[in-house]
């Protein structure tokens, strides 16, 4: 197919992107035939993968509602993807105009949509690293330029562990960025789990992803829950998406259906 003029020469586009994957269950445009291919399939094996996406986008800006509310101005977003609507920094900087904002993601036609987005936003920007790589991340000069490692911080770890094996050691990964956080910052995670889904679902879904970079890796909720070690969970806990905090009883009804299950975690001291 002829390639657009917003994807990057280094990008194969005849092979699944999950990033462009999850763009297309949300709607949007910057994604390929492969892409597309790979999400029916998704779709035909999992029908609640257009739920999960946005339930889990509606979950992300819960969370950054409840962090601005709780005083947090600094947010270090990481495997943000394609920029949709409701971005980290659009949520922060209209509750909070002072909020400073990076986001991190390994995708280049992420990194490129991002910044094409934030041109002339001084309080937000993005870098092309993988999560995979926690010091390089914080060590990266554009992060250093607009996070203060000495004062609370947010940082969005949402759908993206379900791409990181436990042979990546997940758990480590996720100390490396809490020892450099200040007391008051907060982890925010969600992934898919594959509680309550027969083995015939999860081995299709696995089949699909492992047509990308990207294979799944799902969690229960007892594994994304050991994850927040060192943070304090903040209320409900670690649940489905549509259960943190809903905005009305009826949107977290058949939560499970949303696949994702996530929380928020505060560091004390």
């Amino acid at each position: 197919m002829q390639r657009p003029n917003w994807a990057p020469e280094s990008i194969d586009i005849e092979r699944p992107s999950v990033a462009r994957m999850y763009d297309y269950y949300l709607g949007g445009s910057h994604n390929f035939a492969a892409d597309r291919a790979a999400a029916q399939a998704m779709v035909a094996a999992v029908p609640e993968a257009p739920l999960m996406a946005q339930a889990n986008r509606a979950f992300l800006r819960r969370a950054v509602q409840y962090l601005t509310d709780a005083g947090v101005r600094q947010f270090l977003d990481i495997g943000s993807g394609i920029p949709t609507v409701g971005n980290v920094h659009e949520i922060a900087q209209r509750n909070a105009p002072e909020s400073r904002v990076v986001y991190v993601d390994v995708d280049p036609v992420a990194v490129a949509h991002s910044r094409e987005i934030l041109d002339g936003n001084e309080q937000a920007t993005v870098v092309q690293e993988d999560l995979r790589n926690p010091r390089q991340i914080l060590a990266h000069p554009e992060v250093r330029r607009l996070i203060d490692f000495d004062q609370p911080v947010a940082v969005m770890v949402v759908a993206v562990l379900h791409f990181v094996a436990d042979d990546d050691r997940p758990a480590e990964i996720l100390a490396t960025l809490r020892e450099a956080l200040a007391p008051g910052s907060h982890l925010v995670l969600s992934q898919a789990s594959d509680d309550g889904r027969s083995e015939d679902e999860r081995a299709e879904a696995e089949r699909v992803y492992r047509r990308t970079d990207n294979p799944l890796w799902v969690r229960s909720r007892a594994e994304l829950t050991a994850l927040f070690d060192g943070f304090e969970l903040i209320e409900p806990g670690v649940v489905w998406v549509p259960e943190w905090r809903p905005e009305s009883p009826d949107s977290a009804e058949d939560a499970e259906r949303a696949v994702f299950m996530g929380g928020v975690g505060r560091l004390g001291g």
